[in-house]
């Protein structure tokens, strides 16, 4: 029984690492700003 919570116990350890991991593993700027993503061509069709 002691192994099988350990054994959860890493599982959810691992999975809270991993989410930490990809939400401030980001750009190293940080995000790009809104103005700076409107003054690029849009490459996306017309929607509509």
């Amino acid at each position: 029984m002691g192994l099988i919570l350990l054994e959860a116990l890493g599982a959810l350890a691992l999975l809270v690492f991993i989410v930490w991991w990809t939400m401030f593993s980001g750009r190293k700027g940080g995000e790009i700003d809104e103005e700076a993503d409107e003054a690029r061509p849009d490459d996306r069709p017309p929607s509509g």
